[in-house]
């Protein structure tokens, strides 16, 4: 399988459009677009597709996130920020454009995030990260873009990732975890391919 996208190239930089947080003073809300992505030469015994999106770098620890003075070291070890999860995308289906998914921010959450017909879609990172908060705290489902701690002295890494399936559809309903699709993946996947953009906010980021 091949995957591509015309609103950036492989393991290049995001274009801030497509991300949730860009700079600002230190950091403002950008347009959260969903980026445009194509895929192709699925097995012939494919159903459906599944589809992700996990920042493989963000702090294990958040001492030092967002904090003036402080910088997160490069060195610090990094966990999994999930930003989009989708599941049972017709087989039909092979190129999502720029916006289709994703056009704005959503305070508290997307409750029904666009998406292709029959598709469902999980829940990201930003439900616990935002969680506490007054004004942005709920339930955050389907893409929600990067926005890396303004203060990271590392560049983050966006793995979008498209899976073809043996199956037309998984036993799952919106609001899914990485976990519970990982679980229903396993055993159906055929084919996969893979996308790597980056994005950063902090000026010093390498």
């Amino acid at each position: 399988m091949l995957l591509r996208s015309d609103s950036f190239q492989d393991g290049q930089p995001m274009p801030a459009r497509f991300a949730f947080g860009k700079s600002g003073n230190p950091v403002a809300l950008s347009d959260n677009w969903s980026p445009h992505l194509a895929w192709k030469e699925a097995p012939l015994a494919a159903r459906s597709y599944a589809l992700t999106c996990i920042d493989t770098d963000a702090p294990s620890r958040g001492d030092d996130v967002d904090q003036p003075g402080r910088t997160v070291p490069a060195d610090l070890p990094r966990v999994e920020f999930v930003h989009w999860l989708m599941a049972n995308i017709p087989i039909e289906c092979g190129e999502l454009a720029a916006g289709a998914c994703s056009d704005s921010i959503v305070a508290r959450g997307k409750r029904v995030p666009y998406g292709p017909p029959g598709s469902v879609q999980g829940v990201n990172d930003y439900t616990g990260w935002f969680q506490g908060d007054a004004d942005m705290g709920g339930e955050y489902l389907g893409y929600d873009g990067p926005c890396p701690p303004w203060n990271d002295a590392l560049v983050h890494h966006y793995h979008f990732r498209v899976y073809a399936l043996d199956v037309a559809s998984l036993k799952l309903d919106n609001g899914f975890t990485l976990v519970e699709l990982r679980r229903a993946m396993d055993g159906h996947v055929l084919a996969e391919a893979g996308l790597v953009g980056t994005y950063a906010i902090h000026p010093l980021a390498a």
